[in-house]
């Protein structure tokens, strides 16, 4: 056998860039993104907004088109395409297509851009038009609510639903760079305002004990949407969510870990069997509650981290149980638990669960004890039906 082989190494550059007013005219933070490494011809821009969005800020379009005018080294190809948002934009790839026509009308090519701004959905549908269009476009993401700045729109995925299963059509592609608009926040929603936090106590929990013990410390600021706490919980959690993407040494998912996605495999087949109803950060806010609940049956974590872990999501607003946790298969079996093989299948190889050992301590496990499972989601509708109701754990 005659072989060639070569190490090939490439290196990204991952940025979050913090501001407010990102299409005001006198913020020039976008317009440096965009003309960075070019010195002649007009940058070539195609704009998305969510549609949402859209509806919030109705003057949007407007201020978009004013911006851009004031830039003769700048083209905005053409006004900004309003996108469906939300998780519905994620169930079919002809939303994947609508993206990427226009992309091949306005001929935007390798040196040009593709700005999508909105929640994750969103950013997670133009994100995949953009990485298969000519095998990949410059892409820059500028979230909108609280769940894609503190998580979603700033890690290197993006991807459709398929099959009945979360982002299965999907890529690696680190976008060319990230703006987070803090100012957005003020016009969503307390359902919008609340979703994020999730991740942060997630990504706390696994990562960081320090920044745990400040969400415990800021909860009521956290509950009643104070400004300063919720762009420092933002800030922190994006940092530790490039924090793990860059110094992982997977960024990309090669092996079959996804610590990020610690509470995830209930969380994605939650937000399936609501058909969406039930949104991503609320289905990880029961995610975690269950794999925490189950962390303690099993021994890893003490009983007072457990209840301190279920208080403080309680404290942030979370309902901690859904219905959807207990339905049933035609065997009788919880079809939530159908999450974990689905999970095992995303990257292949072994079931790999991260559950915690310690608050900031997370650790992998390759298999899970179904009848612990069970009893920890009777543990959580236990909690959810009685106020008073004291979590007692049954070590083995």
């Amino acid at each position: 056998m005659i072989q060639i082989e070569r190490q090939v190494q490439v290196s990204y550059r991952h940025r979050v860039l913090f501001t407010k007013g990102v299409f005001e005219a006198s913020n020039p933070v976008l317009r440096d993104l965009l003309l960075e490494g070019f010195k002649s011809d007009p940058v070539k821009v195609l704009v998305i907004a969510d549609d949402g969005l859209v509806r919030a800020y109705p003057e949007l379009s407007g201020q978009i088109h004013r911006y851009f005018d004031q830039y003769p080294d700048i083209d905005l190809v053409c006004p900004a395409i309003i996108a469906e948002g939300g998780e519905r934009v994620k169930n079919s790839y002809f939303h994947v297509s609508e993206i990427q026509s226009p992309i091949d009308r306005y001929h935007i090519d390798r040196h040009s851009y593709v700005i999508a701004i909105g929640g994750g959905a969103l950013l997670d549908m133009v994100g995949l038009a953009s990485a298969t269009a000519h095998r990949g476009v410059r892409h820059i993401r500028i979230p909108t609510t609280t769940l894609s700045q503190a998580d979603s729109g700033v890690g290197v995925k993006n991807g459709i639903n398929a099959f009945g299963k979360k982002n299965f059509v999907g890529t690696f592609a680190p976008p060319f760079a990230v703006v987070n608009d803090l100012a957005w926040l003020g016009g969503l929603s307390e359902r919008d305002k609340r979703g994020g936090y999730s991740e942060a106590v997630k990504v706390a929990l696994i990562r960081d004990q320090a920044f745990f013990e400040e969400l415990e410390e800021s909860a009521e600021k956290l509950a009643s949407f104070d400004d300063e706490s919720m762009e420092r919980l933002i800030y922190k959690c994006a940092e530790l969510h490039v924090n793990h993407i860059a110094s992982s040494g997977d960024p990309f998912e090669f092996g079959s870990a996804r610590p990020l996605d610690f509470g995830h495999w209930a969380a994605h087949k939650l937000e399936q069997l609501s058909s969406y109803s039930i949104r991503h950060g609320e289905a990880v806010a029961i995610g975690i509650c269950l794999d925490v609940i189950y962390s303690g049956l099993v021994g890893m974590l003490q009983e007072a981290e457990v209840d301190r872990v279920l208080n403080l999501i309680e404290k942030l607003g979370f309902e901690l149980y859904s219905n959807e946790l207990h339905y049933t298969t035609s065997e009788g079996n919880y079809t939530v638990l159908k999450g974990l093989e689905e999970f095992r299948e995303h990257l292949g190889g072994e079931l790999t669960v991260t559950l915690l050992e310690g608050i900031g301590k997370g650790t992998e496990v390759h298999e899970i004890n179904l009848p612990k499972m069970n009893q920890a989601m009777h543990i959580l509708r236990d909690r959810f039906q009685s106020d008073s109701a004291k979590i007692i754990l049954a070590h083995p």
